[in-house]
């Protein structure tokens, strides 16, 4: 399969697939408009929708680089962008004092050089590829959401222009900007000149059907029953007002479980035993657990018997 961009939203699609990730057609539209276009995608939705893995299958199925910032409180350009490799300067500064090297400037030129800049994600996403990439890599800056504000503000100087100024160094310049996904699980609301410089997309629960067949592809070892009563038991807490509904990520990861222990069919001991790789909070497991999930688990059963 060519790693050149997708020339259709059917490609999009194929190519996902391909990459093990399947894909409704509207997210695959807006994939296609962000590369066509060359704009930033924004990718909203609760947590293990797979927001991410949209990132990591693009870089895959593209041969791209793939470059990931995660976001958190207290974020700065220092940990983002670059930094000085301080210590390595002092050493330079002994070094050439050992030397008789008495020029200052000479040394301060020589101390704010690239050798002792140590490149920060979003600076290496601006760099040009390397030989035997096939492009721009993919830039993944994960939960937006979770850094503050003031860095917010920084991240729209970026995507704006993709370039940055160095004070000893000057400006960086991308001549080719990096494909550029944006995550967030709204913990809290992005700004609103954020979100212009984005495309936008928000990923929600899969239906029954494509969660099915998400199941299918990532999971493979497990039988067409136990799958379908996995499904239609997630898909149904969904429903059921937790404070937290497991999401596709967790859906895997429950169904793992179970092939771990070699069941083939869900039954209600082990779906009590095991709801802490479905369920993350204990409110949730203990809403969850007796009448209700003996409840679930039948109607899970009788569904895949039908």
């Amino acid at each position: 399969m060519t790693a050149g961009l997708p020339q259709s939203v059917d490609d999009v699609v194929a190519r996902l697939a391909h990459g093990r990730y399947v894909a409704d057609r509207d997210l695959a539209t807006v994939v296609f408009l962000a590369l066509r276009m060359g704009r930033p995608l924004l990718l909203e939705g609760e947590a293990g929708v797979g927001k991410t893995e949209v990132a990591k299958v693009l870089a895959r199925i593209l041969d791209r680089r793939l470059i990931r910032l995660q976001c958190y409180e207290g974020l700065d350009v220092a940990a983002a962008l670059y930094e000085w490799d301080y210590a390595r300067q002092l050493l330079a500064i002994r070094l050439a004092e050992a030397a008789g090297e008495r020029d200052r400037e000479r040394i301060a030129a020589d101390l704010f050089s690239p050798r002792y800049l140590l490149k920060r994600p979003l600076l290496q996403a601006l760099e040009p590829a390397a030989e035997g990439e096939g492009g721009p890599p993919v830039l993944l800056i994960d939960e937006v959401d979770r850094a503050d504000e003031p860095f917010e503000a920084f991240l729209l100087e970026v995507l704006s222009d993709f370039q940055v100024t160095i004070p000893e160094l000057g400006t960086i310049r991308c001549q080719q900007p990096p494909i550029t996904i944006l995550t967030s699980n709204r913990t809290r609301e992005i700004h609103d000149a954020l979100k212009r410089r984005c495309l936008y997309h928000f990923i929600g629960y899969p239906s029954a059907e494509r969660e099915l067949a998400i199941v299918r592809e990532r999971a493979p070892d497990a039988g067409e029953r136990l799958s379908q009563q996995v499904v239609t038991m997630v898909q149904r807490l969904r429903a059921a007002d937790l404070f937290k509904p497991p999401g596709v990520a967790e859906t895997l990861d429950w169904v793992q479980a179970l092939l771990s222990l070699n069941r083939t069919q869900l039954d209600s001991q082990t779906v009590h035993s095991t709801l802490g790789a479905l369920l993350k909070y204990q409110d949730d497991i203990a809403k969850v657990q007796g009448p209700l999930a003996n409840q679930i688990v039948a109607e899970a059963q009788a569904l895949s018997r039908g």
